[in-house]
């Protein structure tokens, strides 16, 4: 609203439960997501604020992948062609997300690292 942006809606939901196909008749140009996705062994979920946040904000249990590879398999059916899915993911896990992209078909995969150069963003496009 501050920027005075009328193409842009924002939707919130659990992963894609409650969001069809499409919303409000139109699938989606851009999915954007940071899910849980610390592994459940990560000894850094013990360690300094991390101790105070909700564990399911943080972990989605096992190796941590598991609320991304939802994300990954269900957003190509929601996009628009052309759409676009970014998701943030662990230090450790740059390679593995890529992965999950390219089984699902996505194209024009690419990575992003955060401000301290880890890798810390994958995304991909539908064409």
């Amino acid at each position: 609203r501050r920027l005075a942006i009328g193409n842009v809606e924002f939707v919130q939901a659990d992963w894609y439960e409650g969001v069809g196909s499409t919303w409000r008749g139109a699938a989606f140009d851009f999915i954007a997501s940071n899910p849980p996705y610390v592994a459940a062994a990560d000894p850094h979920l013990g360690e300094g604020d991390l101790r105070f946040e909700p564990g399911l904000a943080l972990t989605p249990g096992g190796d941590g992948l598991g609320a991304i590879a939802r994300i990954v398999a269900g957003a190509r059916a929601r996009l628009a062609g052309a759409g676009t899915l970014i998701v943030e993911h662990g230090y450790d896990q740059a390679d593995a997300v890529r992965a999950l992209f390219v089984a699902a078909g996505f194209a024009e995969v690419v990575g992003a690292r955060d401000l301290a150069g880890v890798p810390r963003v994958v995304a991909g496009r539908v064409l």
